[in-house]
């Protein structure tokens, strides 16, 4: 995998903050970052309106400035600005949402002097995402009971959110679920566009970062960097079956159960037998099966951090 250095002149940092991101405000987070990137020497841009940011990007792009883009949020946040920005403009996280999956895949923390020092001597990176249903997303796809709980807790947020926020909608889920059956259909990396395969589950996950909610990871060698997404299914759907599949998956031997299913795809198509099965990508809910995904190979460019290996290789 190789990395390009970032480059010295442009020193203009635009950064966006979202403020629904997180538990509670984060404003003196955010000033001690800016503290620290003036003092760096850096011009620090201030958004926080979606709607203009892709042309301030686009205003210090083409004016040879712009240096990064500041992702101050959650993952929600760093999907928002991927979708906005074309591909090659650099991004970095600065965690201060729920989960904060990219930045821990990255090995960024809410640390002004790590991201400066990132800025300064850093290298940027290609990463492939995906496309579900024509949306952008950076970590993954769930079908089924997960999206179930992230739409459920979404509409009834208010504000800002924590981990507790997720326990009354996974003990209604846990009560009422029905766990419907998925049919998949999918195309390896050999497969030619008719030579589709077929399988069906309960739980469907389509992966892009080795990264999910709890430390978990469905695909631990699944790298970010290949031009392929990583699908992981699991045969039945009980209440029972489904703590045993999470139960190994916290130990790491999901992959040893024959109930447990993965395979390195470039496009799949998951639809339901049953009506109003929901689906949820980098944590946020999507809508309602079906879905066709795909992937787009080096489709983000992150800023990595001096030390950052990618996980795939310890796995």
């Amino acid at each position: 995998m190789s990395s390009n250095p970032l480059n010295g002149s442009q020193r203009t940092v635009l950064l966006f903050s979202n403020p629904r991101a997180g538990a509670r405000s984060n404003e003196e987070k955010l000033a001690a970052l800016v503290k620290e990137l003036q003092r760096r020497e850096y011009r620090v841009e201030r958004c926080t309106d979606p709607d203009s940011l892709g042309d301030v990007a686009a205003q210090f792009t083409e004016a040879g400035e712009l240096r990064a883009i500041v992702s101050a949020g959650g993952d929600g946040t760093a999907n928002l600005i991927a979708q906005l920005v074309p591909a090659s403009v650099p991004l970095i996280p600065f965690p201060l949402g729920t989960e904060n999956l990219i930045s821990k895949y990255l090995g960024y923390t809410a640390s002004p002097v790590q991201l400066g020092e990132a800025l300064d001597g850093g290298r940027t990176q290609a990463f492939d995402a995906g496309s579900c249903n024509g949306h952008l997303f950076l970590l993954m796809v769930g079908c089924g009971f997960d999206a179930q709980v992230v739409q459920r807790l979404h509409a009834t947020r208010k504000g800002h959110i924590n981990h507790l926020s997720y326990a009354a909608p996974i003990l209604r889920t846990l009560w009422d679920y029905p766990f419907p059956e998925l049919q998949l259909k999918y195309l390896t990396k050999d497969d030619d566009d008719n030579s589709w395969q077929e399988r069906s589950a309960r739980w469907a996950f389509v992966i892009n970062l080795p990264r999910y909610a709890a430390g978990l990871s469905f695909v631990p060698t699944a790298r970010g960097t290949d031009g392929l997404l990583d699908l992981c299914t699991f045969k039945d759907g009980t209440v029972l079956k489904g703590l045993y599949y999470l139960t190994n998956l916290m130990l790491g031997k999901h992959e040893n159960l024959d109930d447990c299913v993965m395979t390195r795809v470039r496009r799949v198509i998951i639809e339901a037998n049953s009506p109003e099965v929901p689906y949820q990508y980098d944590g946020d809910p999507g809508g309602i099966l079906p879905i066709d995904i795909s992937v787009l190979p080096r489709r983000l460019t992150f800023v990595l951090t001096p030390q950052w290996q990618d996980p795939a290789d310890s796995a």
